[in-house]
């Protein structure tokens, strides 16, 4: 903790900040766009997968969503459809949107390394013509969150190039990580989850999944 808490090695201002990593590519202001463009439609299509983050009174929220390629609908330039799936009702990301609509939004598409980052402002929609579009293994999301695009931006594909994220060789053993069940025994003492709770999770999973 004494090396991460001095003082004289923590940068508190922007101008520190520049002087240390310098000028921003003419590449990396260039690809930020205020809307969507088809090059960038064809990445949010072609993605199954996307981390959405929200802001509220009690902090920040970052959450995965997650269907088929192709379940965040774009309407227009400035306009994304993402489906609210069944989840387990915490809701912090919505509750967080309806204090403070900011959002940003993180896409990633299995085997490219380049991933896409939309950020802008959201509302939440019960309005059955927009649910009706998101039918999936005969069920309907019970709302659907309308993201308005400030920003639009790809990242380049270092970070998942240093982490080998699509490499099958690097894929992680589920058995060496602790299970859910394994972390909500530890966490209440045993009141919930174990051995039992992981067995069970499987069909819950199939039951509660759409």
């Amino acid at each position: 903790m004494d090396a991460i808490s001095t003082e004289q090695y923590l940068i508190r201002d922007e101008e520190s900040l520049n002087e240390l990593y310098g000028e921003v590519s003419a590449g990396a202001i260039a690809k930020e766009i205020d809307y969507i463009h088809p090059h960038y439609r064809a990445m949010i299509e072609a993605s199954p997968f996307l981390v959405l983050a929200t802001a509220g009174p009690e902090g920040l929220d970052t959450s995965p969503r997650g269907d088929p390629p192709g379940f965040v609908q774009v309407v227009d330039e400035k306009t994304l459809l993402i489906p609210d799936r069944r989840g387990n009702n915490r809701a912090d990301s919505l509750r967080n949107i309806i204090r403070d609509p900011r959002v940003a939004l993180l896409f990633l598409i299995p085997g490219v390394g380049e991933t896409l980052r939309v950020n802008g402002t959201a509302v939440i929609s019960k309005d059955p013509a927009l649910i009706e579009r998101f039918p999936f293994r005969g069920t309907l999301p019970r709302t659907v969150i309308v993201v308005t695009a400030d920003r639009v931006y790809f990242q380049c594909p270092k970070a998942l190039v240093r982490s080998e994220l699509w490499n099958p060789a690097r894929r992680v053993d589920r058995a060496t990580v602790p299970s859910a069940g394994t972390i909500m025994a530890g966490i209440t003492d045993g009141k919930l989850g174990g051995a039992e709770y992981d067995r069970a999770y499987p069909e819950r999973l199939k039951a509660t999944i759409y």
